[in-house]
């Protein structure tokens, strides 16, 4: 308990829990689509491809928003940047409120919904920069905690569609966005720890550096499997074992809320044993779990569990990651953090795609683990070899944070903390 005090102490508690109410709440709006799948399947009669064509456009459009978003805090400021983006999430929920009727007007909502997608990097900076750079892996791990909105999302959704019908939950969504928005406004302070004065071209050097692409490809497994199979599972577990749609979203929130509790843990694990370590097991469990899971495919039970392995190992790996993050990219982490968000998210848009696709030409969903399985051990591969530069350059072995790297001024975030 003492250590868990010290570590607030070095920081701004208020901002930090500002920046996960924020980040889970726009999760939970995020994933709307995959909660409902089976009710919105059910009214437009989805084929097992469209079915994935619809779950994949929210991770893809909120994965290319994530960028512009980050840009846009490095001008305007993090706190002031989520406010914007939350006053555009309430109008995208007006519009699936009232206008969506028709398939394609469904993906229209698809890509709305990615506002919220948007949030990780400016959540995961805005909450984290009051830290040192020793607690930064804790303070990203307990805003992107916020990953639990995902489960929220999975186990509220459903019983609130059978309720008052799936268009209507669009509708409490957009009245749900104002509590995280009157958080931020009356709690949050901007963190002193970006030169606003930076230009654009130093802030985007990272995109230019084969670093980058490596982070953004091994968050595309972790982050990527994260959110991809939180929007598939209610359609999975739905259509394959015949629960019901209630039922398939309670099952999908075990699973989910294990990955975001575990993301926490996965920071923690990572300032004290690194981040690259973190990494190497989390790849090999997602690997093997993922295969297992779509062997089991007759097991009720035996997928959940294995299901809920995963997950626990792809929260880890995203705690881990970013970790890693504000150690390589110290003076731009939320421009860093929005690139790596969202290259790697486009690969949770592959899962629900390679699932439906399985499904609709190969007859069935295993072959949609297994590519993903064997993504897993690529980028494992990668990391392995790209991890003997790093600990020579940035990072202690293991991936751990150098102590050259500690702040030389602590007394700045201290004074502007009390500000």
């Amino acid at each position: 308990m003492s250590s868990f005090k010290s570590f607030l102490n070095s920081g701004h508690g208020p901002t930090l829990f500002a920046s996960f109410l924020y980040f889970a709440f726009s999760c939970c709006i995020w994933v709307l689509n995959g909660a409902m799948a089976p009710f919105i399947g059910e009214t437009f009669d989805l084929s097992p491809a469209q079915k994935g064509l619809m779950l994949s456009v929210p991770i893809i459009a909120g994965a290319l928003m994530r960028f512009p978003l980050g840009i846009l805090s490095q001008y305007i400021g993090r706190k002031k940047a989520t406010l914007v983006e939350m006053g555009l999430i309430a109008v995208a929920m007006l519009f699936g409120f009232f206008m969506v009727h028709s398939f394609n007007d469904l993906l229209a909502m698809g890509v709305l919904l990615g506002i919220a997608g948007a949030s990780f990097g400016v959540a995961l900076s805005l909450g984290s920069g009051w830290f040192p750079p020793q607690h930064k892996g804790l303070a990203m791990g307990l805003v992107g905690a916020g990953n639990v909105g995902t489960a929220v999302s999975v186990l509220v959704a459903p019983p609130l569609a059978q309720w008052l019908g799936w268009q209507s939950v669009y509708g409490v969504a957009a009245v749900a966005i104002l509590l995280p928005m009157i958080v931020m406004v009356v709690f949050a302070k901007e963190p002193p720890d970006i030169d606003s004065h930076a230009s654009f071209r130093e802030h985007i050097a990272c995109l230019f550096e084969k670093d980058g692409w490596v982070f953004s490809l091994i968050y595309g497994v972790t982050f990527g499997g994260f959110i991809g199979l939180t929007t598939f599972l209610p359609s999975y577990y739905y259509d394959q074992f015949g629960v019901s749609k209630v039922q398939a979203g309670q099952l999908t929130m075990l699973a989910a809320f294990m990955g975001a509790a575990v993301r926490v843990i996965g920071g923690w694990i990572s300032d004290r044993w690194g981040g690259v370590n973190t990494l190497t097991l989390v790849l090999l469990v997602v690997a093997v779990g993922l295969s297992l899971v779509g062997f089991a495919s007759s097991s009720l039970t035996l997928t959940t569990l294995l299901l809920i392995t995963c997950f626990a190992a792809l929260g880890a790996g995203n705690g881990a990651l970013f970790q890693l993050v504000p150690l390589r990219w110290p003076t731009s982490t939320a421009v860093a953090g929005s690139m790596i968000g969202e290259i790697g998210a486009l690969g949770g848009g592959l899962v629900p795609n390679a699932m439906g696709l399985s499904k609709q030409y190969l007859g069935s969903y295993l072959w949609g683990f297994v590519f993903f399985a064997a993504l897993s051990l690529v980028m494992l591969g990668v990391m392995r070899v790209m991890q003997i530069r790093w600990t020579r350059t940035w990072a202690e072995k293991g991936g751990r944070a150098r102590a050259a790297s500690q702040p030389a001024t602590p007394a700045k975030f201290t004074k502007a903390r009390n500000a």
